[in-house]
């Protein structure tokens, strides 16, 4: 029987290993990213295909299938743009003393298509799972945007640790619309409110009448939504952003030249 701590344990590996799978695979070679985003993207026609009958099924089983359905459909829209099929008809950094509403306005337009294609996923999932009995599809699918449009907002406001590390090659502009500061006024309300979601999430799963779908349900996305506090409090802390996942660096020919390591 599924408990409460495979659930979350479910989750975190869900989590790390997806985000190590993307790194991994965007610090690969660019001929490699045709073929692999083509393999990708079938398994992200499989994945609707998948959420929409797991939608149908109000069990803990059918509240797994949704949430790794979800998981590949979300990480396809971040290869997507990783990977620089889908960005924005921007694909240049800020002029010298880019400032105002010309940095938050070239910003967008970095960024504008993959904006649209989340958009349109969102769509596509709502409309999947629409008046069926499972919508952790759904749910996931919306946490996971809500938290990254907050984590894009911060960075663009201004964070200690802006992550650029985590940017490939080819995407290396786009560093240049993030800023680096101590705190910005966004950042204590995003914290807040990640956090108050969390302890929702959590106190609605514990209070779950019985264990089961709604408890199931309400734990996925309880854990998820601590992973979503934890990479915030990641924008502030010492360390480089991709720590975590390590092992998708490649090898570093002189290990005293980077003190992270």
């Amino acid at each position: 029987m599924v408990t409460g701590v495979g659930l979350v344990l479910y989750v975190i590996a869900g989590w790390w290993g997806a985000t190590g799978l993307i790194l991994y695979l965007v610090r690969r070679p660019v001929d490699t990213f045709r073929r692999t985003l083509a393999l990708c993207s079938v398994l992200a026609l499989a994945a609707l295909v998948l959420l929409r009958w797991s939608s149908t099924s109000a069990t803990i089983s059918g509240a797994c299938a949704a949430f790794a359905t979800t998981l590949v459909i979300w990480g396809w829209l971040e290869m997507s743009f990783l990977f620089g099929v889908v960005t924005g008809p921007r694909r240049s950094a800020c002029a010298a003393g880019c400032r105002g509403f010309t940095r938050l306005r070239h910003a967008i337009e970095a960024i504008l298509y993959h904006e649209l294609a989340t958009i349109g996923a969102a769509g596509l999932v709502l409309a999947l799972s629409w008046h069926a009995p499972n919508q952790t599809g759904f749910w996931t699918f919306m946490l996971l945007w809500g938290m990254r449009i907050s984590a894009k907002l911060n960075l663009f406001l201004g964070v200690p640790n802006t992550g650029e590390i985590m940017l490939p090659p080819h995407l290396q502009y786009l560093g240049a619309f993030f800023r680096r500061r101590k705190l910005n006024p966004l950042f204590p309300v995003s914290m807040i409110a990640t956090t108050l979601l969390s302890v929702l999430l959590i106190g609605a799963a514990l209070s779950a009448p019985a264990w089961g779908f709604q408890a199931a349900e309400l734990t996925l996305l309880a854990t998820l939504s601590s992973l979503a506090w934890l990479e915030h409090w990641m924008l502030i802390l010492p360390m480089r952003a991709d720590a975590p996942w390590k092992f998708t660096r490649a090898p570093t020919v002189n290990p005293a030249a980077d003190p992270s390591l």
